[in-house]
């Protein structure tokens, strides 16, 4: 089937295709009216109104007014959504609408599809360092796969980057703020010859290290990144369209501190630690055999070493009865990062992962043209994906181990899918809907080893494991357009995420036994109007998931201790709703909202209860005597009930000058931490900008305030042997900014 694909692109490229690539941000200005975003969610091009989908989107201009840095930081400005890296590692967590995969190893793929420039992104840690010069983001809410190369439950984030342009223009943004936090990036694109264009884009960043060590006043959280994006795209006639996209990011910064956060700490060398209540405060430490083993310093401190590279060309062909749209990547992400997972001096937990990440994916796909009664496009997917590596563990401290253990182990996985989507008018106001995707999967895992590497060697575990999937998802609905400016629309839909392995340390057979792939089937429901001339732009949804399988990060306890494990909860519900607005009562103050409501329960779910059998812990030996199982059906799940979000916006004219003043703002409720059994507490987080631009000039300058209520939250919890922990976000900060447009 490689081969098949491979030669299908070819094929396609050799017949030189068209349509242009994924364009930035059209918008249909209007004095008095909210500006209409056209979109590519379903594969062509629309405005987002017109769209019969939950769907967000962040334009680039955005993405330093609410501080996105990182995809991690999307969850601030979209509904429904939380993006976590756990225990402060460079590798994020998706979730939409409760629907997310939490996994600290790198094998695993996220049950949020992530896409940039049409390219999949299977697995989360290689999204670092891609957001630059971006046009803009389009977040779908719900499974997809009728539509999108791969199939996933939670959703999708497709990310759009700057196109060459067929005019000369270049631009620039840099910035400087707290603890010498500096960052720029700059581009410049236009016509190269005859029907070439170019588009060079490039940023870097470095400080801002904003915590310290409670022993040693070592400051930690310095950034030392660098990316290059170079767009190519050539037009050899009206018809046909070539895009070639290169790219490259290193990131070698300070890793993220943890902070002691429940009972006072007991290292095992007889130190205390007390609870820490400092917003900044941190510690870690290094052994000089693990600093040996990974090729560090003696007193190095947690860092990223990574970098991802990657190359595609997208190929659009108009056959005049169709669209003939083909796309072949090559990704690489090589992942080095030093984690200090107790967060003190003692060595507990040293974590230090190494993986090589290397994907190669064909997509091949025909849509219709025109804008008939019908609109249909088929395609056809296949990936080939290979991981290797693990991680290394420093336990030289903790209680009752007192070693240094390595697992390892090589992952190799083959996706094919074939997809189709309808769209049929079936009057001037009623469009049926209706979509069908086959996916075949081989997973593989090969070599997976646990051992101990000192002081006395031995293998603890060692296994090779297979699991395949072969699964029917789809989609049917329905959209009435009550009038041009009302939409409501109505989704059923099924969508399936991959299982896999759980690659921890370990030493028990149940723990490597696969883990199925989830099921959930989708029922949503919403409404998008533009009222008032367009001043207001009001979208709602409800819907309703029934969840099989849902994939969770859990434990197994022996006698001795306890260990992580991916597991399948049987049968779960999650229930919610959505609202977002976007009002512009006055020619110069835009206010846009967003809130997102969502619950769900486990309905059949047996498995360990961990505060009763920690509570039943030997005080003496720390040995479990009695492990203790409940019914959990009935149990909340471990997600954010309520989310808001909200920007408001005034420009004022004065003199030759223009300003504007902005704030943006995201609340997020509280959550349960299933790894440290333990209430992550809710949180407010407020970013404000002031922006002067000349009215007949290209270059603009400001001020921003980020985190401006200096609140405290954190994204994650959780245990690790002994030390509990939480990965805490930002304290304000502040800063200037300059940007000139040519």
């Amino acid at each position: 089937m490689n081969r098949l694909l491979f030669g299908a692109s070819s094929a396609a490229l050799v017949l030189a295709a068209a349509a242009p690539a994924a364009a930035e941000v059209t918008t249909e200005p209007q004095a008095t009216s909210v500006q209409d975003v056209i979109v590519t969610a379903q594969r062509r091009e629309e405005s987002a109104q017109k769209v019969g989908l939950a769907l967000t989107v962040v334009s680039g201009e955005d993405l330093d007014k609410r501080n996105i840095q990182t995809v991690n930081d999307l969850e601030n400005a979209v509904p429904s959504m939380e993006v976590d890296s756990q225990l402060g590692g460079g590798q994020p967590q998706f979730r939409i609408r409760g629907v997310g995969l939490t996994d600290y190893a790198a094998n695993n793929t996220s049950t949020v599809g992530v896409y940039i420039d049409e390219v999949a992104y299977p697995y989360g840690v290689m999204t670092q360092g891609q957001l630059f010069d971006i046009a803009r983001i389009e977040v779908l809410r719900g499974p997809q796969g009728t539509l999108y190369g791969r199939n996933t439950t939670g959703g999708a984030v497709s990310i759009i980057t700057g196109a060459p342009t067929d005019y000369v223009t270049a631009g620039f943004n840099a910035s400087y703020g707290s603890y010498d936090a500096a960052k720029l990036e700059g581009f410049v694109s236009g016509p190269v010859a005859g029907t070439l264009s170019a588009r060079l884009a490039v940023a870097a960043e470095t400080g801002g290290g904003w915590q310290y060590h409670r022993d040693t006043g070592e400051t930690l959280g310095d950034k030392d990144t660098k990316a290059l994006r170079l767009r190519l795209n050539w037009r050899p006639s009206d018809l046909t369209d070539l895009d070639l996209n290169v790219h490259y990011s290193q990131d070698k910064s300070d890793g993220r501190g943890l902070r002691l956060i429940t009972t006072p700490f007991t290292s095992g060398g007889g130190k205390v630690y007390p609870i820490d209540t400092a917003h900044r405060i941190t510690g870690w430490g290094i052994s000089p055999y693990f600093a040996q083993l990974i090729g560090v310093s003696p007193n190095a401190k947690p860092f990223r070493d990574n970098e991802g590279k990657g190359v595609s060309l997208r190929l659009n062909h108009d056959l005049g009865w169709a669209t003939l749209t083909a796309v072949a990547a090559y990704e690489a992400f090589d992942r080095k990062e030093f984690n200090d997972w107790d967060a003190t001096a003692s060595n507990e937990a040293g974590t230090y992962f190494f993986n090589d990440i290397e994907t190669i994916s064909q997509e091949v796909r025909l849509a219709s043209n025109g804008d008939g009664r019908l609109q249909w496009l088929a395609g056809l997917y296949h990936a080939t994906e290979d991981i290797d590596g693990g991680f290394y563990s420093d336990f030289s401290e903790a209680k009752n181990l007192a070693f240094w253990m390595s697992t390892t182990y090589g992952q190799k996985v083959q996706t094919t899918g074939a997809f189709a989507n309808v769209d049929y008018r079936l009057t001037d106001r009623l469009t049926l809907i209706g979509g069908l995707r086959y996916e075949d999967e081989t997973r593989e895992l090969n070599d997976f080893k646990t051992e101990v590497l000192a002081p006395v060697p031995r293998v603890n575990a060692t296994a090779s494991k297979a699991q395949s999937m072969g699964e029917w998802t789809g989609k049917i609905g329905a959209e009435y357009a009550f009038s041009d400016s009302v939409l409501a629309y109505a989704n059923v839909s099924r969508g399936v995420k991959s299982g896999g392995f759980t690659t921890y340390n370990s030493g028990l057979p149940d723990q490597l036994e696969p883990f199925k792939f989830e099921e959930l089937i989708a029922y949503e429901t919403g409404v998008k109007a533009s009222l008032f001339d367009n001043r207001l732009q009001a979208n709602a949804a409800i819907y309703y998931y029934d969840y099989r399988d849902q994939q969770l990060q859990g434990v197994l306890y022996t006698q001795t201790g306890r260990v992580g494990r991916m597991i399948n909860v049987p049968k779960s519900h999650i229930q919610g709703a959505e609202l977002e607005l976007r009002w512009q009562p006055l020619d110069n103050l835009t206010i846009t909202q967003a809130v997102g409501y969502k619950y769900g329960e486990y309905d059949e779910f047996f498995f360990v209860n961990a505060s009763a059998t920690e509570a039943a812990k030997d005080p003496v030996t720390g040995e479990y005597n009695t492990i203790i199982y409940s019914d959990r059906a009935g149990e909340r799940l471990p997600f954010p009930r309520f989310d808001y979000k909200g920007s408001i916006a005034y420009e004022h004219q004065i003199g030759d000058w223009g300003v504007e003043a902005e704030t943006n703002y995201a609340y997020r409720s509280e959550k349960f931490s299933t790894s440290s059994n333990s209430i992550i507490g809710d949180y407010w987080l407020m970013n404000a900008n002031l922006t002067f631009r000349p009215m007949n000039g290209g270059y603009a300058f400001g001020l921003f305030v980020n985190n401006l209520t200096n609140a405290y939250s954190e994204e994650s919890r959780n245990r690790f042997i002994s030390a509990s922990t939480g990965s805490p976000n930002a304290p304000r900060t502040w800063g200037a900014r300059v940007s000139y447009r040519y």
